[in-house]
């Protein structure tokens, strides 16, 4: 072989080495950062949130741009990907806070995400662990401008433990029925936004479906004379579990009724339950797993900040909590005897767990899980309007009977 010959060769391997050294170094620092596996955006009138799901935790940088309105995004250890190129498809027009989204490679290891905005906004951005099927998720959730605390979401709940929520003086079982004020009820349809609740075999989604009863539900509530009804929420948005307690509270709700539809791995399990608040624990171990799961939404949902909430961490009960509960059986037996004659029951009496959406200590709160989601039968009624209205009015039928049965709401 000639030493030309030789040369030419030598160098050619040394190119090809330093090509493969090139890419596996490339392909390292790709592995090493966050792969980004989706990202949904869900608007509402009260705030939109967009959150990034990716195989690790994204370290991120942001900041806003005035005329026009943008807050910008920099993804840091990531590379574009389609998911994040086609984040302009997940905006919808309606979006009240986003009107466009795009996303670009701004250097060798950051993607640049912008979003235009309509308006100015605040934005809260923070991160979750994994928790259920989500892996890593950075959060950001765009409020009004004109919102008054860091976070927003959480304001009534931080009201509501300083006392400031009370407007009516706690009901308890004393004083006197004012008829000139309408009974107030608190809807309250379970999960919504990033938290869908269970999901059926065919991909039902539980926050949809129970969002439809609640909405049949407040429009029975309020052809009722002298009732009226509120929803915690009339759209697909997430909100803790303490503030669907503090709205209820801020209105001054007289009963606490949140509809839900359960979930097991067993597909044989079926049938209607009721369940109110325990001062002793769960009185089964079906209620206790129940609690637990509906108790997770805020970690599923996502929560800023763990919310040390004096009434839902609290364990001692007094004397008000109790009346409360007594009451919450008298109204969770009526409505279970009404849901009975048109689903099977899953157990004939009311059952009692640690439910933290149903620790108001002074008004009586039920959770209905309407069906069993996973059961797929069960599943095709819970998306039939014609069950859906049924299942409202024999919630709707209980409360009647709740109040012909003599309960009444002490006002002072």
């Amino acid at each position: 072989m000639s030493q030309a010959l030789h040369d030419a060769l030598r160098r050619k391997l040394i190119g090809a080495a330093a090509a493969t050294f090139l890419l596996t170094v490339s392909r390292a620092g790709l592995a090493a950062g966050s792969q980004v596996v989706a990202v949904r955006v869900w608007p509402s009138s009260t705030y939109t949130r967009l959150t990034i799901e990716a195989g690790s935790e994204i370290r991120y940088k942001h900041f806003a741009l005035a005329n026009p309105n943008r807050l910008v995004i920099d993804l840091e250890d990531v590379q574009l990907t389609g998911v994040l190129q086609d984040i302009s498809g997940q905006i919808q027009s309606a979006d009240p806070f986003i009107r466009t989204a795009r996303a670009g490679q701004f250097n060798g290891n950051t993607v640049r995400l912008v979003l235009d905005l309509r308006n100015e906004v605040k934005p809260q951005i923070f991160s979750l662990k994994p928790v259920g099927e989500y892996q890593h998720r950075l959060v950001v959730d765009l409020y009004p401008a004109s919102a008054q605390q860091d976070d927003p979401l959480l304001a009534l709940l931080q009201d509501y433990n300083k006392g400031q929520l009370d407007n009516n003086a706690p009901r308890g079982n004393k004083g006197k029925t004012d008829p000139a004020r309408p009974v107030v009820i608190m809807i309250d349809p379970g999960h919504g936004g990033e938290d869908p609740g269970a999901v059926g075999p065919s991909g039902t989604r539980e926050k949809d479906v129970v969002l439809r009863i609640s909405r049949q539900l407040k429009k029975l509530v309020d052809a009722e004379k002298n009732m009226k009804a509120y929803l915690t929420r009339d759209e697909d948005v997430f909100l803790p579990l303490g503030v669907r307690v503090a709205k209820a509270r801020k209105i001054g709700a007289d009963l606490f009724i949140s509809v839900h539809a359960d979930a097991v791995e067993n597909r044989t399990a079926r049938g209607s339950s009721v369940f109110a608040l325990s001062e002793n624990g769960a009185t089964s171990t079906m209620a206790r797993l129940l609690a637990k799961t509906q108790n997770d939404a805020d970690m599923i949902g996502g929560v800023k900040i763990a919310g040390k909430d004096k009434y839902l961490a609290h364990t001692l009960f007094d004397l008000t909590q109790t009346a409360t509960i007594n009451d919450s059986l008298k109204l969770g037996k009526a409505v279970l005897g009404k849901m009975g004659g048109l689903n099977k029951l899953h157990k004939e009496k009311v059952e009692q767990a640690g439910f933290a959406v149903l620790k108001a200590p002074d008004i009586p709160s039920i959770l209905v899980e309407t069906a069993f989601i996973s059961h797929p039968e069960e599943e095709r009624k819970l998306v039939d309007p014609a069950f859906q209205q049924d299942m409202a009015e024999a919630i709707m039928s209980g409360v009647r009977t709740y109040f012909a049965q003599g309960a009444v709401i002490a006002r002072t």
